[in-house]
């Protein structure tokens, strides 16, 4: 059963007000079939950068471009009806000035028509994200793991893991708060410190292998249905699409390798053959039922 009562869709502030009065559902979405079907559960959707991996089959996230978000972006947008849509900036869109960050962001926002950006990076984009918000353009802050800066970091590492590390962290979610951001993600960090954080700052703490000690929570989609091959240790697997579809094509290939499909129920007879059946000139088509959006 649906979780939204209200058919208008959610902006940047609602997602803010919900810090200490429910749990905050998101997960990422790229096509618009997958969008319309989580839009019913979830508070915001976002199209993570995350694609060029798991859809595209990149290592990292790095070779992402703006023009493939924007694609996405707007298969999303098409497809949620309620949900908040919140577009990544791939590497490399925002990291030069706050002034390139904007014309960046304004495209994306402008040719996707979605709700608001998510930027990696704690206090090194203090200044970027208050550039933006103050022009128009709703952030969500990424700190902890982040996978655009992977080359960096030598590998998808947990953050946090030893009190020496504590402090930066910290701070890195105070400022992007302070900057006015309207959310932040909490990836791969240690969950006292993340439980430490969200107690901290005033707006909602996003975890994806951060504890339950966070104001809401985000995975993978992909991930999540079973359909990657490797997934995080964070990661628990909500369902098994990916065998689910091997069995189905693997059963497609039998009876085609049989010739037992097509049948003649997926044919087209001749006009004067399906009159005298009683079928429609154009063949017998089954259509599946559209999934309400709510």
């Amino acid at each position: 059963m649906s979780q939204h009562t209200q058919t208008k869709r959610r902006m940047a502030p609602d997602i803010t007000a919900l810090k200490g009065v429910r749990p905050i559902v998101s997960l990422t979405a790229y096509h618009a079939h997958t969008a319309a079907i989580a839009d019913k559960y979830c508070d915001f959707l976002l199209v993570g950068d995350s694609l060029g991996m798991v859809m595209h089959g990149h290592e990292t996230t790095v070779p992402v471009p703006l023009e493939l978000m924007v694609m996405h972006g707007r298969a999303v947008v098409r497809g949620a009806k309620q949900s908040l849509v919140v577009v990544d900036m791939p590497f490399g869109t925002y990291e030069e000035s706050p002034s390139v960050a904007f014309r960046n962001c304004a495209t994306v926002m402008k040719q996707t028509d979605c709700g608001a950006v998510k930027l990696e990076g704690g206090r090194r984009m203090a200044e970027t994200i208050r550039y933006l918000v103050d022009r128009g353009v709703p952030v969500m802050a990424h700190i902890g793991l982040t996978p655009q800066s992977i080359n960096v970091l030598g590998g998808f590492k947990a953050q946090g893991r030893t009190r020496p590390e504590w402090d930066a962290l910290e701070e890195d979610a105070r400022l992007v708060a302070e900057a006015g951001a309207f959310a932040v993600v909490l990836e791969a960090i240690a969950a006292p410190l993340a439980e430490r954080i969200t107690a901290a700052v005033p707006i909602p703490t996003i975890g994806i292998g951060a504890s339950a000690a966070c104001d809401g929570q985000i995975l993978v989609m992909e991930d999540m249905l079973g359909l990657s091959p490797r997934v995080p240790k964070f990661v628990k697997e909500f369902g098994s699409i990916g065998a689910a579809i091997e069995r189905a094509i693997a059963g497609y290939a039998d009876e085609v390798r049989a010739g037992t499909f097509p049948t003649p129920d997926h044919s087209f007879a001749m006009r004067e053959e399906a009159a005298k059946a009683g079928e429609p000139a154009a063949g017998r088509v089954t259509k599946k039922p559209k999934i309400p959006s709510t």
